[in-house]
């Protein structure tokens, strides 16, 4: 079996969950590679949900939330945008590809559009190939162990010259 890539999607209670329900509903057809969370509101998903889902294990993150201007808590998804682009540029920087994080307006009459979304996603995600972030945390851990003793060795090194000029 090839590579599948598992995505976390955040979705708000009131539009995006509720057009992932009238795409089961509508009987449409979507990639099982998501496991959808619900939340009351995109503007409540906390950047610490995104970062312990890549932690985790997942390859692709997906938030929904409702149309600007259609939010039921008025500015939850303003609130959302704005955590969504610093967390983006975040994520770069850590060199986690932007296909990997995605942030989609889809209203509860969208249910096609929930298909669409994640279908794409997929997709995008299959030729990245899995993030497997663990892995990288341990390679990281082992990195700077490396360095560290590099660094102890280097400072005995010069502690025992220093001993020799002054003795």
């Amino acid at each position: 079996m090839s590579y599948q890539p598992k995505i976390i999607a955040f979705f708000c209670n009131w539009c995006t969950y509720t057009a992932a329900d009238l795409a089961g509903v509508s009987r449409l057809k979507y990639a099982p590679n998501v496991r959808v969370i619900r939340v009351m509101c995109s503007g409540r998903v906390d950047p610490q949900f995104v970062l312990d889902a890549f932690a985790k294990g997942a390859d692709g993150v997906l938030i929904g939330g409702c149309h600007p201007g259609d939010c039921h808590y008025v500015e939850g998804n303003y609130k959302a945008l704005r955590r969504y682009q610093s967390l983006k540029r975040m994520l770069n920087d850590m060199g986690i590809e932007d296909a990997r994080f995605r942030l989609e307006w889809i209203s509860a009459s969208e249910g096609e559009k929930v298909k669409t979304v994640v279908n794409d996603m997929v997709q995008q995600l299959i030729p990245l190939g899995a993030l497997n972030l663990p892995q990288r945390f341990l390679d990281w851990d082992k990195e700077m162990n490396l360095l560290e003793e590099e660094i102890h060795t280097k400072e005995k090194e010069q502690q025992t010259k220093e001993e020799l000029v002054y003795a």
